[in-house]
């Protein structure tokens, strides 16, 4: 039991890091602000819980699914570590050289779509996520997932003093940084699934 609880406590950290610089908070807020710039503040907490609630449901139902789906489909975990390695790379790299994001219009299901999917959960959260249930487990995954929320409803809730501290520059920067950092992570799944396939064969 000891050592189920060690490396569970070694697993939260290794998985927390790795979705946090997947979702990328510091690119999702200014575009949180801009469509609920003219909201009520009912209407904020109403797009902040949909938004939250969306991402964990969809976060957690693709761990299920995808680790089926692999089973169908005969894809071995290192198989998926280096196509998702190069998704991920493909996600930095167009993240590093963006310059602006096209404009979102506002409907009543904000919250769901495109804040909670695709912006806090997107192809690069889904793929870390598999990557990490194969790696970590299941369980410190989904912890993980839900600590980062946990980050993401307090961000959200803070949105424009946090803005206002770090500033549009500042804003930006660290989201670069964020975006190298996931372009490093993306290389190091697809070398350590190449190691295995090669390892195999």
């Amino acid at each position: 039991m000891e050592e189920f609880i060690s490396e569970f406590l070694q697993a939260v950290p290794n998985t927390f890091i790795p979705l946090f610089v997947a979702i990328d908070i510091f690119a999702v807020l200014p575009i949180f602000m801009a469509l609920t710039d003219e909201m009520s503040q009912k209407q904020k907490k109403d797009v902040i819980r949909q938004s939250i609630l969306t991402a964990l449901a969809v976060g957690v139902v693709f761990i299920a699914v995808g680790e089926a789906i692999f089973r169908v489909l005969g894809i071995t975990a290192d198989d998926f570590k280096v196509a998702g390695g190069l998704v991920l790379l493909v996600f930095a790299v167009l993240e590093i050289t963006r310059h602006d994001r096209q404009r979102i219009k506002v409907t009543g299901t904000t919250g769901v779509v495109p804040i909670g999917v695709p912006l806090i959960v997107g192809p690069a959260v889904l793929t870390t996520t598999l990557v990490l249930v194969d790696h970590y487990g299941v369980l410190p995954t989904i912890i993980s997932l839900m600590l980062n929320l946990v980050l993401v409803w307090i961000a959200f809730k803070g949105a424009r003093r946090i803005v206002k501290f770090l500033g549009k520059g500042g804003i930006v920067a660290i989201s670069k940084v964020m975006a190298l950092l996931l372009a490093a992570i993306a290389v190091m799944m697809m070398r350590l699934g190449l190691q295995n396939i090669i390892k195999g064969q």
